[in-house]
Order: structure tokens, then C-alpha cells, then sequence
């Protein structure tokens, strides 16, 4: 018999992941804190709960989906939390992008109750979330990730074990690095085609063709072309996760700089009060820096 799902957080990721499960046919239980956020998947058969604690009652596996490393720890051991309604046997995911040593030890407390954790971030964006093509990165036993495997391959495309608890989540750390470098570097680019007075559409597709070609390149080269923002993922989500990039680096005594200045071009992008507009909208910070160049300038 299939495992009954669970998934708490029906934010711009989690809701169309959670109704991606519904629509492969598990039988699915949900939670937000909006209840205005659960109605799409009622309108196809999810049963809605008011609490989290709710929610483990009427699942195997249960997915979190939230902000920050706080909520995680409200959602699944605060009060009203998956703790204390999950039986012995069920399996916590954690999708989240959260600290490494939080995840560590709310997997701990969990275990001590009977209860299994992955930590299992993901990158993609909202278009991957719809479209079920998201990559997985998970932390945790083999066996617990072989059990939820099924679940993961509706979610995405690109699934792979890490290793032991929290490494799913230095795993994302350093993919928030190489997206935030390169997304940098791109606007970087763009900026320097459009002051040279040079198409920077024309440029994009030459460079999409050799080496400088990336996902990054063609999605959010293309934002800043349009100067379009919507999000995809949301500047100060990428902020909180470039603050636990920096904080990781700190307990390892790692100098990196280039993911500093890119948690800097965060920090000035969200100060500007544009926290909700896609990271690519670093491209705005750096336009602004050199706000005295127009195009053709010397």
C-alpha cells in the first residue's frame, strides 16, 4: 500500500509540489498557515488540517516547506508540530533550506521518538516545482532515502543522495554559491554590453553557445533583458541562504569572498525594499551602482 503524504508549507514551491503527489495519486494531507493557500489542493482531494500535529496523524511521510531554519523547528517540534502527532515509523522531510546543524539535531530529536529525517533542499525554482523537474539534494540513511525515493521522482529529475544527515543541506549552500556567483556575473555581463552600447539580447544568445552558456544565463539573463522580476525564488529567501552559507564558512574557518559579495548584493537589494522580486534582480543593485554610465559611455 502506498504511503499516505503529508506536506506542510504551500508557498510558491511547496504548493505545486504538493499538487504534483496529489496528482500521481497518494493520498495527501495538508497545512499552511493560510488557509486560503490549502484551497487549491482541496479543490482536488487533499484533506486540509489545522495544524501540523494534524497532518502526521494522517501520514507515513511527511514534507516540510518553509522559510527559514525557526519555522522548520516550530513546524516539527514546536507545539502543534508533526512531533507530536507522527507515529514510530514516520519519515520527515525536510525540503527547506535550513542549517546543516539545526537539521542535524532535529533529526536527533526525532530519532529519539522513532522517528526517521531527510534533509532534502531543492533548486529549480517555482518553474521546477510545477513542472516536477526540480533537483533533489538529500542528507540522511540510505534505506529511509530508498523508502521516499517514489515520492522524490514525482518532485524531480535530478535526485541524489548526498550523504549522512545535513549534508542535503551543505549541498544546497554550495549551490546557492555557484547560483548566486553566476547570477552576478551575468548581470555583470549585461550591464557591460548595454554601456558599450551593445545588444544585450544578441550577446546573451552568442554566449548561450559556448562555454559562458548556462541555465542561469538563459532564465535570468533573460529577466534582466526584459526587466522583469517576477519571482521564481524570492531575493530575500536567497538572502537567508547566503547568510547560512556565511555562517557554515565561519564555523570552518572559510574565506569566501565571492559568495560574500553576492550575500551583499542580497542585503542591498532586500534594504531597497525588493526582497520580492527574483534574485535576479541583483542586475537592479549593480545598475544602480553605475547609475552614471549610459550606453556608449567611455
Amino acid at each position: 500500500m502506498p504511503d499516505r503524504v503529508g506536506f506542510i508549507g504551500l508557498g510558491i514551491m511547496g504548493r505545486p509540489m504538493a499538487l504534483n503527489l496529489k496528482h500521481a495519486g497518494y493520498e495527501l494531507a495538508v497545512h499552511a498557515r493560510r488557509p486560503e493557500s490549502m484551497a487549491p489542493l482541496a479543490a482536488v482531494g487533499a484533506s486540509t488540517w489545522a495544524s501540523p500535529t494534524d497532518v502526521a496523524r494522517h501520514a507515513d511521510v511527511i514534507f516540510t516547506m518553509v522559510s527559514d531554519t525557526a519555522d522548520v523547528e516550530q513546524v516539527i517540534l514546536g507545539p502543534g508540530g508533526v512531533l507530536e502527532g507522527a507515529a514510530p515509523g514516520t519519515v520527515v522531510v525536510d525540503m527547506s533550506s535550513i542549517s546543516a546543524s539545526a537539521s542535524r539535531v532535529i533529526a536527533a530529536r526525532l530519532a529519539e521518538r522513532g522517528l526517521a529525517m531527510l534533509d532534502a533542499p531543492v533548486s529549480g525554482g517555482e518553474i521546477g516545482a510545477i513542472e516536477g523537474t526540480l533537483s533533489i539534494m538529500v542528507g540522511g540513511e540510505a534505506a529511509v532515502f530508498a523508502r521516499v525515493r517514489p515520492l522524490f521522482e514525482v518532485l524531480g529529475r535530478n535526485i541524489v543522495h548526498v550523504g549522512g544527515s545535513g549534508a542535503g543541506q551543505v549541498c544546497k549552500s554550495c549551490n546557492q554559491i555557484v547560483v548566486g556567483a553566476t547570477i552576478a556575473g551575468v548581470a555583470e555581463a549585461i550591464l557591460l554590453a548595454r554601456a558599450a552600447g551593445v545588444d544585450p539580447a544578441r550577446v546573451r544568445e552568442a554566449l548561450l553557445g559556448g562555454f559562458a552558456g548556462s541555465r542561469i544565463l538563459e532564465v535570468h539573463g533573460q529577466r534582466m533583458i526584459d526587466d522583469q522580476f517576477a519571482p521564481g525564488f524570492k531575493a530575500r529567501l536567497h538572502q537567508k541562504d547566503m547568510r547560512i552559507v556565511g555562517e557554515v564558512a565561519h564555523d570552518l574557518g572559510l574565506g569566501l569572498p565571492g559568495a560574500a559579495a553576492c550575500a551583499q548584493y542580497l542585503n542591498a537589494l532586500v534594504a531597497r525594499g525588493l526582497g520580492e522580486l527574483d534574485s535576479a534582480a541583483i542586475y537592479k543593485v549593480l545598475e544602480s551602482m553605475n547609475s552614471g554610465h549610459t550606453a556608449g559611455d567611455d
